[in-house]
């Protein structure tokens, strides 16, 4: 977990913000702004693992970020501070106060906080924002409240960046989020079936097994390899013409022939060309990769 080593005057506002997507980015934009005319550092609290993981012990919740890729995201949009405070049992019976004095004062030293008008805190989550503002008299900090009207007019939210993915629709998850949604991962070795059809793959390792892959299919990807930038397709799913039973992400990349296993790659998605199929034998999918390839370059060289 992220340590606060510098105890300035902060900003601070609290949240999962998982996707950092672009109803995110407009309160996160304002808490900069707001720490710069002050003259405090603009930090995030947020919590990991996501509560649901410890207290209903449900492993089927998939976030779109991993932790790493959060605290990125957060830095990229000019957040300084970023605590990650590790969410425990013990941390959920934290009474409201404790949690206010403890953590928002004592340790991160917050003199202004921007809030949702809808946030609820402290044990079972029973103290809210009016609460807040009386702490907030007692230990001298200050708290803008984001409205209502603020609120509802963000449109965007994770659930609905989750369920495009899971359907599939990667431009759509992307208009959200205001970038192409990614992953992180690491080159393994396969099992070498693309190189016997001319269309060598990178398998690709995720060790989070939270995050978030999107429906099985082919996608058009881009990734960068020293500093050159890589386009791609990427298959999600099972091989089924082969008949295989685990699930696996694949890239081959394009006009490509670098050694890249044990590569630590951030693969992004552009767009998704279709189901995965299973073909009547090795040809009739070869044909079809080929096919996948025209799709894949015309899209490449509209975008350059």
């Amino acid at each position: 977990m992220l340590k606060l080593t510098v105890k300035s005057p902060k900003t601070t506002t609290i949240g999962t913000f998982d996707g950092v997507h672009v109803g995110h980015q407009k309160i996160l934009n304002h808490v900069v702004r707001l720490a710069e005319k002050q003259g405090y550092a603009p930090t995030v609290l947020t919590l990991f693992p996501h509560p649901r993981m410890v207290l209903q012990k449900d492993d089927s919740i998939k976030l779109l970020n991993t932790i790493e890729e959060r605290v990125a995201l957060l830095k990229s949009i000019g957040i300084e501070t970023i605590i990650v405070k590790e969410f425990t049992k013990k941390f959920s019976n934290l009474s409201a106060e404790d949690y206010v004095k403890t953590i928002l004062v004592n340790e991160i030293n917050t003199k202004q906080i921007v809030i949702g008008y809808d946030h609820h805190f402290g044990k079972n989550r029973t103290a809210n924002i009016t609460d807040l503002k009386k702490f907030a008299k007692e230990y001298d900090f200050t708290v803008e409240e984001i409205s209502a009207q603020d609120i509802e007019n963000v449109t965007v939210s994770s659930t609905k960046i989750r369920n495009a993915l899971n359907e599939g629709k990667v431009a759509l998850a992307n208009s959200f989020l205001g970038y192409n949604y990614f992953i992180t991962g690491k080159v393994i070795k396969g099992k070498g079936l693309g190189r016997t059809l001319d269309f060598p793959t990178a398998n690709i390792y995720i060790k989070e097994s939270y995050k978030l892959i999107p429906e099985d299919g082919v996608y058009i990807v881009k990734s960068r390899f020293k500093e050159e930038v890589i386009y791609g397709m990427m298959n999600i799913g099972t091989n089924p013409t082969v008949n295989g039973k685990t699930k696996s992400i694949e890239v081959h990349f394009i006009n490509f022939n670098e050694d890249i296993y044990s590569s630590e790659l951030k693969i992004e998605f552009l767009k998704r060309l279709r189901h995965e199929q299973k073909f009547k034998n090795l040809e009739a999918l070869k044909t079809q990769l080929q096919n996948d390839r025209t799709n894949a370059l015309d899209y490449m060289n509209n975008l350059k």
